[in-house]
């Protein structure tokens, strides 16, 4: 074990941020896609943050019940799972409401004229 972390370093890189913080990705993009509530993603991350520690566990002998390693998958796989929810919808509303709003920035949208 290496200091904050609850496993290897190159686990975590690749497993966690690489493989597990894609599926947060793309969940916060499943979800925004369908227009339900940001809580959904949430809870779909914490679901796959458990689904982390316990494939760390069974493939690369990492530690199972390690609050710690828990929280800080969870909140990395939640960061990116909140990006791609932000960054989907604000590309729907301003593609599926191009009268009513327009970009503003990457995560974000305004109303048109205002």
């Amino acid at each position: 074990m290496s200091g904050i972390l609850a496993s290897d370093p190159a686990v975590f890189a690749l497993f966690t941020i690489v493989i597990m913080g894609g599926a947060g990705y793309l969940t916060g993009q499943a979800v925004a896609a369908t227009w339900r509530p940001v809580w959904q993603a949430v809870l779909y991350s914490l679901l796959l943050g458990a689904a982390d520690r316990f494939l760390v566990f069974a493939l690369f002998d990492g530690p199972l019940l390690s609050a710690r390693g828990y929280v800080i998958d969870s909140a990395v796989i939640l960061i990116l799972s909140l990006a791609g929810y932000r960054l989907t919808r604000a590309r729907r509303m301003v593609s599926q409401y191009p009268w009513l709003y327009e970009r503003d920035g990457v995560f974000s949208w305004r109303r048109r004229g205002g």
